[in-house]
């Protein structure tokens, strides 16, 4: 079974975000959910997004990087948009990484805003809506098909919904899609099932 760790987006640590947890607990998998915001949820996205710039880039990053750091090296980074810049980051950087699941969000592998190169054969899928103001319409959706297309198909995958909805995996927003959500999850699963076969 997979060891993952799972970033929350910039409305916090809700109950959705620990509800997936749970989904991928059920299934066998051990997984960690930091709480970068020390119990603050935001009531929007747009509250949150002035939240995380409140306490900046830096901040976030060490706590991140805190989080992570009595954790075992072997793991697989995930979260939700905010939260999957995060897991992004430390699956670039951190040796050990065994792959990276990425919900609503993704940074350039290339270019100015790179973190850095992605790991050679290091096992990526990325999840978002088709219309998702905050993913396709912005730089996001670019970047993961570059990661995709670097990574290539047998490793990197990009799964996108029909919709125009942000944070729809989290059943305690009402941006919540319980039909796409479950097919995050199935895919997730699967995904999580190769990383711990190694056949990822």
């Amino acid at each position: 079974m997979a060891d993952v760790v799972l970033f929350h987006h910039v409305q916090g640590l809700t109950d959705g975000v620990l509800a997936f947890a749970e989904h991928l607990r059920a299934a066998g998998h051990t997984v960690h959910t930091p709480d970068l915001f020390d119990g603050a949820r935001p009531p929007s996205i747009a509250a949150g997004m002035a939240l995380t710039q409140a306490m900046g880039d830096a901040e976030l990053s060490e706590r991140a990087d805190r989080a992570v750091g009595g954790l075992p090296s072997a793991l697989v980074y995930a979260g939700f948009s905010f939260g999957a810049g995060q897991a992004q980051r430390l699956a670039q950087t951190r040796v050990g990484s065994r792959g990276a699941l990425l919900y609503e969000a993704c940074l350039p592998i290339t270019g100015e805003w790179a973190v850095g190169p992605w790991p050679p054969g290091m096992p990526v899928q990325i999840h978002g809506m088709d219309r998702d103001p905050y993913f396709a319409n912005e730089w996001d959706l670019a970047a993961a098909r570059e990661l995709v297309s670097a990574v290539g198909a047998h490793r990197g995958e990009l799964f996108l919904y029909p919709g125009d909805r942000h944070l729809f995996a989290d059943s305690s927003l009402s941006s919540y899609d319980p039909d796409a959500c479950a097919l995050v999850l199935q895919r997730s699963l699967a995904f999580l099932d190769r990383v711990s076969g190694g056949a990822a």
